[in-house]
């Protein structure tokens, strides 16, 4: 019964704050991660209360959140197109690189300044580096500049940064399990797991789950096809871990990024969509809120804090700058682009989730993360409008010429799709 009402709670929260945020021009996880916060230790520790006696509530509401992990790195993999990860332009491809890495070395150095060791100070790296599609993507739409060179670049950079940060994790946990011993023996063996992993996945999922779709829906089986999708997301996730030593979230990822080449694509990520955003993904960015105490950033934390929101800003727009600076943009392109890339939101959450999970990173950090994410979300929206408006014009004229030429035309339709 607690958990029952625990539930209710935390999705009734989860909408409210969601449409609120909404209303208020910001995206919806920002709601739901302040709400989390505000029921959680941070403020009213609602979940402590005498009724909520269970040890175990918070637990099981984690692997809720855990199931809600897994189900958003599906959809985002399920978004995507095989093409729009082997075509993407220069542009995109740099900027994404130079915009994944610059905050990488970053947050590295910050760390070891902060006496982390270096496998956290990493780790710390890694969370700084993820960017936000879809806080991009919102934002892009609400500005009418989703048809842009500057808008393309920056979806195509966006992409290009998650599927880095997504591997690097990976690679991160894989490589930290060899330390127990081994040496380059076994961290090689692991990389050969890994290889291996993706080898059979991607097998598994050019081959065999298009045809395995099929004949599932002609079968006479209740809801048939989103079970199947289901069971595809927990057996990748598991096969991720348990094969390749990679994160589970890889396997949910690739699971998405495989079963979009299905012709039921759109089928499945309607219905899965509806379960993930009624149920399972609300709960876990509530429970991001929930995880964090953020009476814990005191003192040193604070400037902490202050320093990984200054190195969150500075490393995209001077990374994906440069890397759109290097294929050719304008300057005001390449700040535009910069500071698109500039928001935090879902895949350095979870990165964050991961790394306080096992150890890599402490409460402390955590919490600061949490607020690097809210601080860059809120940015984010009000700088590209700023950015974006004052040479609305030129940037109006440029792409109505370009609509006019045929071989741009078709380059836009293209990259697009």
């Amino acid at each position: 019964m607690q958990l029952i009402l625990a539930m209710a709670i935390i999705i009734v929260a989860a909408k409210i704050s969601g449409y609120i945020s909404y209303r208020l021009g910001q995206p919806s996880v920002l709601g739901e991660i302040l709400v989390g916060i505000i029921i959680g230790p941070s403020v009213l520790n609602l979940f402590q209360y005498s009724y909520f006696s269970d040890k175990h509530l918070l637990a099981t509401i984690s692997e809720f959140a855990e199931l809600g992990v897994l189900v958003l790195m599906f959809m985002a993999g399920l978004d995507l197109h095989i093409n729009d990860l082997l075509h993407s332009s220069k542009t995109a491809v740099l900027a994404g690189v130079f915009g994944m890495l610059l905050p990488l070395l970053m947050g590295m150095g910050t760390g070891l300044l902060y006496d982390m060791s270096l496998s956290s100070a990493l780790f710390l790296g890694l969370i700084l580096s993820a960017t936000s599609v879809s806080i991009s993507a919102q934002t892009l739409l609400e500005l009418k500049a989703i048809r842009s060179r500057v808008g393309i670049s920056m979806l195509g950079a966006a992409v290009v940064d998650d599927v880095l940060v997504v591997l690097g994790l990976s690679a991160f946990i894989a490589l930290l399990a060899s330390e127990g011993g081994g040496g380059l023996s076994q961290i090689l063996l692991i990389l050969l797991a890994m290889v291996i992993f993706i080898m059979i996945t991607s097998v598994i999922g050019y081959w065999f789950l298009p045809k395995l779709a099929r004949i599932i829906d002609k079968m006479p089986i209740s809801q048939g096809l989103i079970a199947f999708a289901f069971v595809t997301i927990l057996l990748y996730s598991w096969m991720a871990e348990q094969i390749g030593s990679m994160a589970a979230i890889t396997g949910a990822f690739l699971a998405g990024l495989w079963l979009s080449r299905s012709q039921y694509r759109e089928r499945i990520a309607t219905s899965i969509s509806v379960m993930a955003y009624a149920v399972f993904v609300p709960i876990f960015f509530i429970n991001i809120g929930l995880s964090a105490d953020l009476q814990n950033v005191t003192g040193g934390f604070i400037w902490m804090l202050l320093v990984m929101t200054i190195i969150a800003i500075i490393g995209k727009i001077l990374g994906s700058g440069l890397g759109a600076k290097l294929s050719g943009f304008t300057n005001r392109e390449s700040l535009q682009l910069g500071v698109g890339m500039m928001s935090r939101g879902e895949v350095g959450l979870i990165v964050a989730s991961v790394g306080t999970q096992n150890g890599y990173i402490g409460q402390n950090f955590f919490s600061a993360a949490v607020g690097v994410v809210i601080i860059t979300t809120l940015l984010t929206p009000p700088a590209l409008r700023y950015l974006f408006s004052k040479p609305a014009q030129d940037v109006k004229e440029k792409t109505q010429t370009e609509d006019k030429k045929p071989s741009a035309t078709k380059s836009v339709k293209g990259e697009a799709e």
